[in-house]
C-alpha cells in the first residue's frame, strides 16, 4: 500500500521501518532521523501521497492539528482515503474527530498501541481498534505487521477507551511493583532476590518482570516516557469526571508521576517511579 506516517518518534520510527520492511511504500513526515521514505513538507503532502495516513503523535492537541490545521491531512484525503491514528488521545475527541472525516468521504479508525519501544521494534505491539468492522479489515494486513494482538474493540472512540484502561492498569501495577521492590530494600532483604521469589506466584506480571528488573538495576533509558504516561492518566480522569466515577488511585499516580517530573525524571521510563518514591535515599 501507499502508506504516510506522521510522527517518526520513539514509536514511530521502528513502526515505519517495519511497513518499509514489509513491502509498503511510506510518505513520512515529523522526524528528527533518516528513514528510507519519501519525507513531505506537509502533512498534506503525506495524505496526498497515500490511500492510508497513519498518525503517532503525542497527545490530543497535536492530532487535531495535523489533521485539521493548515496544510493538514484533511486538505489533502482523497474520497476513500484511511486515517488511522495509533496516538494516545482523547476518546470523546476521537469520536468528533472520525465524523470530520467521514463527511469528507474518508474512513477513521482510532487504534493505539501498547508494548513500548521493544514491541514497536519487534512488531509486537497490542493495538486496541475503535471502527467500523469492515474498516478494521480494510487496515488488518497493516496492524498484522506492527503487532500480535490485535482487537476490534467496538465503534469509533472505543479503541481509545480500551487504552485508557490499560494505562491505568500499567500505571497502577508499576506503582506497586515499585512500593513492593522498595519495601523489600528497607526491610533489608534483596529486592532482586524477592523479585524472583514472586514470580512464580500470584504477584507475577510482565511489569514485575521487566520493569521490576529495571527498578532494581536502575536503567531507565525510556521505553515509554513518565511525562507521556502522566497525560495518558490525565485522560482517564478528565474522562472519569465525565462519567461522574471516582478513579482515587489512578489520580494519586498521576500525582507521583508529577512528582517524578518536577524532581526532572519526566523523560525518563514510567519504571523511574521506583527513584521517586526512594527520592529521600538518592
Amino acid at each position: 500500500m501507499r502508506i504516510g506516517f506522521v510522527g517518526l518518534g520513539v514509536m514511530g520510527r521502528p513502526m515505519v521501518d517495519n511497513l518499509i520492511a514489509a513491502g509498503h511504500e511510506l510518505s513520512v513526515y515529523r522526524g528528527r532521523t533518516e528513514v528510507d521514505a519519501y519525507v513531505c513538507s506537509s502533512a498534506k503532502e503525506v495524505a496526498e501521497r497515500s490511500e492510508v495516513v497513519i498518525l503517532m503523535v503525542p497527545d490530543t492537541p497535536d492530532v487535531e492539528s495535523v489533521l485539521f490545521a493548515p496544510a493538514g491531512v484533511a486538505e489533502g484525503l482523497q474520497a476513500g482515503s484511511l486515517v488511522i491514528d495509533m496516538s494516545s488521545i482523547s476518546p470523546t475527541a476521537t469520536i468528533g474527530f472520525a465524523e470530520l472525516i467521514e463527511k469528507l468521504g474518508c474512513e477513521y479508525l482510532d487504534a493505539p498501541v501498547s508494548g513500548g519501544e521493544l514491541g514497536a521494534r519487534s512488531g509486537t505491539l497490542t493495538i486496541m481498534v475503535g471502527g467500523r468492522p469492515e474498516v478494521f479489515e480494510r487496515a488488518q494486513p497493516l496492524f498484522d505487521v506492527l503487532g500480535q494482538n490485535i482487537t476490534l474493540i467496538g465503534g469509533p472512540g472505543a479503541g481509545q477507551t480500551a487504552k485508557v484502561a490499560n494505562q491505568i492498569i500499567v500505571g497502577l501495577t508499576i506503582e506497586a511493583v515499585a512500593e513492593g521492590l522498595l519495601f523489600a530494600e528497607r526491610a533489608g532483604a534483596d529486592p532482586a532476590v524477592v523479585r524472583q521469589a514472586l514470580m512464580g506466584g500470584f504477584a507475577s506480571s510482565r511489569i514485575l518482570e521487566v520493569h521490576g528488573e529495571r527498578m532494581i538495576a536502575e536503567t531507565f533509558e525510556p521505553g515509554f516516557r513518565i511525562r507521556l504516561h502522566r497525560k495518558d492518566l490525565g485522560l482517564a480522569i478528565q474522562a472519569a469526571a465525565e462519567l461522574d466515577l471516582a478513579l482515587p488511585n489512578t489520580a494519586a499516580t498521576q500525582q507521583l508521576m508529577s512528582a517524578a517530573i518536577a524532581d526532572g525524571d519526566g523523560e525518563l521510563d514510567h519504571s523511574a517511579l521506583y527513584r521517586t518514591l526512594r527520592r529521600d535515599k538518592i
